[in-house]
């Protein structure tokens, strides 16, 4: 199953103009929101802390290893004597990066149904950002409007859960497995009568086994889709037919 290390920004000197809070702030309470879509999805995370810098969250994802995406979440400002001007989303990619340049799309897809100036949702390749250029993973960072201009600022304040949903959306889009919407976290336990149940990667038959799941393994449910759940036994966290799991 999918793994992310998931980065917003420890910016806490970036005033928001509503008087809200720091970049640090807000982008830690989107963080916040995209979690249980995260999951109900099957998607395993690791996240920075406000303490750490963008160059130790970038050290740590290196050196911690098995992500399969870095995705960092910031808030934009224009620049010097333009205070206040822009509006917009932008999505940065690594230019060379094929999957980066992929998922940016996907984000900007997504982020353009919840956002009220669709136009202004736009994907850029840089080299400049250090989050992108050195994750050892297909790195975004997305820069979810300004934070002084007054309408973006508000906007993101009254949409987190909007915004946590179209990134998650993305990330099932890109990682291939189907959406799922928040559930309640509940125990189970397998019942198949005696045999194993396998652990798979993708809800279906088709979905690679990642392990087997002895009769009477308790278990936790993340998520429902079309007859699978979501489970979590040991250290992995794949679909299991939800058939044969008791919920308790």
């Amino acid at each position: 199953m999918p793994k992310i290390y998931l980065s917003p920004s420890t910016q806490e000197s970036n005033p928001y103009v509503t008087g809200s809070g720091s970049e640090e702030y807000n982008m830690n309470l989107l963080a916040d929101a995209l979690e249980p879509y995260l999951l109900s999805n099957g998607i395993q995370w690791v996240r920075n802390t406000p303490q750490m810098t963008a160059a130790s969250s970038i050290r740590q994802a290196n050196e911690l290893g098995g992500f399969d995406f870095y995705l960092a979440l910031h808030s934009n400002a224009s620049g010097a004597g333009s205070e206040g001007a822009n509006r917009g989303i932008i999505v940065f990619y690594y230019p060379t990066s094929s999957r980066g340049q992929e998922a940016a799309e996907l984000f900007a897809e997504n982020l353009r149904a919840v956002y009220p100036l669709p136009d202004r949702v736009y994907t850029r390749s840089t080299t400049s950002l250090g989050e992108v250029r050195q994750p050892r993973y297909p790195a975004n960072l997305i820069e979810l409007g300004y934070h002084d201009n007054y309408a973006d600022a508000i906007w993101i304040e009254e949409n987190r859960d909007a915004s946590a949903q179209a990134i998650a959306r993305a990330l099932t889009e890109y990682f291939g497995i189907p959406f799922i919407y928040p559930q309640a976290v509940r125990e189970g336990r397998v019942a198949t009568g005696g045999s194993a149940l396998r652990l798979r990667d993708y809800p279906g038959q088709q979905g690679s086994v990642l392990t087997l799941l002895p009769n009477g393994a308790e278990i936790m449910v993340y998520g429902e889709w079309d007859g699978w759940y979501v489970v979590h036994y040991g250290e992995l966290v794949g679909y299991a037919s939800a058939a044969y799991i008791d919920l308790v």
